[in-house]
This record gives structure tokens, sequence and C-alpha cells, in this order.
């Protein structure tokens, strides 16, 4: 009986003794299949690396960040999500963008032994100092020509006292433009479009109210009477809407850099914000109170009511959607409670017109039950809950920190 035959070593040469064909066929032809260029070129096709087509879309925006959070903000504003960083073998879209970060070399970045990125302009003790300053500025302007008028009261004339008034407000505008030049309450360019309707909503708080009263009694007739405190608040609350637009701005940073996912992000700023705007509405009302007292009303009180809070906020709202890049919605909520308040007293002229009784009946509705400053109260209120729905939304984005 013969002894079974060996398939032959791979390394075998020509002259090697040849088995069964089929075993013979298979060994030699091994290291052919498994070293074949078709199949080569396909597996590397197979392992084709998603990330750095990523890297190659937004190589500008890798390029020019100056770390791995706003490569971060501007996936997000690319419209990646969390759910489809997983595409791209990444569990959220943080770590993504630390790959990015890694493998594209940016022009923007430090040397890799100079020291880390410079502090933003209003972190620094001197910075706040001096834009907590200048916040000041238009409440004491203001604080200033109150108290004139009020010490010269029956002691100048009506042009003279109307002068002072101007120089007031011609100082008040002053420091308020320098105020929003700089420090938290500093907007990028292009929102200029904004200061017509803040500027008729503050002459509204002003004079609103004793304009539409007489305009429902039959006026208007004559002058009307100013209300100098609410203004007075306001304008003293633009320190404590610096602070606490300073403190949002910090607290968002350090958490877009201490989060692993946009949802978790989202998460902590969204009672931040809440937070923040009830922080400042109590520094409002107290400082309206305080104003109050310098000018209280017909029963000797000082009055607070609802329609300077409501004000308050939607400017607040505004101005720090503005700050963080969403001009257009602050824009939008400011002329809509301005085009409400401006409305109402020609609502009510026109329901003198025959027939058209109907159209003043809302306004007259309201100042029955809320009296005459229930208008500003509503249309700035919900004018504010508008913004605010907003904010919730668009100020809990990765984007709207990275660069704030």
């Amino acid at each position: 009986m013969g002894r079974p035959t060996e398939a032959p070593s791979p390394d075998a040469g020509p002259g090697a003794p040849e088995g069964e064909p089929g075993t013979v066929r298979s060994a030699v032809r091994a290291p052919e299949i498994a070293h074949h260029p078709a199949r080569r070129s396909a597996a590397r096709r197979g392992t084709a690396d998603p990330v750095k087509v990523l890297m190659h879309r937004h190589r500008d925006l890798c390029e020019r960040a100056v770390d791995p959070l706003e490569i971060a903000a501007g996936l997000e504003a690319h419209g990646l999500t969390d759910r489809a960083a997983a595409r791209y073998r990444h569990r959220d879209v943080f770590s993504l963008a630390e790959e990015l970060y890694a493998r594209v070399p940016g022009s923007g970045r430090a040397a890799p032994g100079a020291r880390g990125p410079e502090p933003r302009p209003e972190s620094g003790t001197e910075a706040r100092a001096a834009w907590t300053l200048t916040a000041l500025l238009p409440g004491a302007a203001c604080l200033a020509t109150t108290g004139a008028l009020r010490a010269t009261e029956g002691l100048l004339g009506g042009e003279a006292r109307c002068a002072v008034t101007a120089l007031g407000a011609l100082l008040v505008v002053l420091g308020l433009r320098l105020c929003l030049r700089g420090g938290p309450l500093r907007a990028p360019e292009g929102t200029g479009g904004i200061t017509l309707y803040v500027c008729c909503l503050l002459g509204y708080v002003v004079y609103g109210d004793d304009l539409l009263t007489q305009v429902i009694s039959g006026g208007p007739d004559g002058n009307w009477t100013a209300a100098p405190a609410p203004l007075l608040g306001l304008a003293l609350a633009l320190a404590p809407a610096a602070w606490c637009a300073h403190l949002f701005a910090a607290h968002a940073r350090s958490r877009l850099a201490g989060s692993h996912a946009l949802s978790e992000f989202g998460a902590g700023v969204r009672p931040l914000l809440f937070g923040v705007l009830a922080l400042f509405l109590c520094a409002l009302a107290a400082l309206l109170l305080l104003a109050g007292l310098g000018h209280p009303g017909e029963d000797g009180a000082p009055m607070v009511t609802a329609a300077p809070l409501a004000l308050g906020a939607l400017l607040f709202l505004a101005r720090l959607l503005a700050v963080h890049g969403f001009p257009e919605p602050a824009a939008t909520g400011l002329a809509a409670a301005c085009a409400v308040e401006v409305a109402a007293p020609f609502l009510v002229l026109a329901g003198r017109l025959p027939g058209l009784d109907p159209v003043a009946r809302p306004v007259e509705a309201v100042v029955a039950a809320a009296g005459p400053g229930g208008v500003p109260a509503l249309a700035c209120g919900a004018a504010a809950l508008g913004l605010l729905i907003h904010a919730s939304v668009t100020l809990t984005r990765a984007s709207a920190h990275a660069s704030a």
C-alpha cells in the first residue's frame, strides 16, 4: 500500500512532485489570491476615511479655528448634529471636531511653544471695570437731568427747561452709544436698524400713557405729561444688564468647554438663560422702585408698573440676541412691540369715524381693564415672550457662543 500524496510546499520549485491536481492548484494559487491588485484596491475603497471628506469640505473653518470648540460650533451651524456625527465614526460633534482640529494645521493657531489664546477683551479686571463705568454713564446722565429739572421747577421758564431736557437727552444718548460700543453689550456691525425701534419704545414709556389717556377721553388736549421714572430706572439698569450678559456669556463658554454633546450643552445653557433673565428683572424692579421714590404717582407712593418691566425684558433679550449674532429676530420683536404701541392711539381715533366703532374696542377694553399702561405691557410682554422662546432655541446652540 503506497503512502498518501502530500501537497507540495508553496515554495517548491518546478521540479517538485505533484500531488492531487485540486490540492496543488489551491496551494499554488493561494498567494496569488491574497495579493491580487484588484482586491487591494477594493479593500482601500471599503476603508475610505469619511472624516477626510468632511475635513476637505470645511478646511477653511478648521484652519481658522483657534480651538476645537469653534470647529464644533461651525459644524453645528452647518446642520451637523450628534446623530449625524455617527456617520463619521464619532459619538458626538465635539469628538469629531477634536479630530479635525488635530488633523488640519491651522493658520490662526499659536506655535507649539507659544502662549495660549489671548483673553477676551471684556474678561480682564481692568476691562470689566472699564465697561462697568461706561454702563453707568447713561443712568448718571439721566439722573443728573431729572435732578436738575426737579430742582429748578418753578424757577426756569419753559424754553430753559426744554434746553436742559435736550442737553440731558444728548448726554444719555452719547453715554448709551459709548456703552454699546464695548463690553458684553457690544453687538456686531449691522444692527443699527434696531435704534429707531428702541427710541420709539423709550419715547412711549415717557409720554405714551398720558397721550393714550387724552385720546380716549376725547383729546389730545395740550401738552403731554412726561413720566421720567421708568426711563430713569431703565437707564440705571444698563449696568446690571451688562453684568448679566457677561455672566451668561462666561458661564455658557465654560459649559461649552466641558460638554461632550450638543444636547448636553443645550440642556445646561437653557436654565442659565432663564436665571440670567430673572436676575436682571429683579435688579430692574429694584431700580424702578428707587426711581419712583423721586417721582411718585398721584397718591404719593412710588409706582412700579408692568410696562417698564416688560420693556426692560424685551430690550435685554433683544440685545442678548444681537450680541450673539441674531439681530434679525431682535429687530422683529422690537418692531412688533413698537407697531402695537403706535397703532393703539390711531385705532382709538379711527373709532370716532362713523361705522368704525369696533376698531377702537380692543384698545378701550385693555385700558378699562389695566389702565393706559396695559397697552405697552401687553405689547412688550408678548414680544419679550416671543424673543425668549426664540432665544431658548438659538442661544442654546454651540455656534452662538464659540466666538461670543
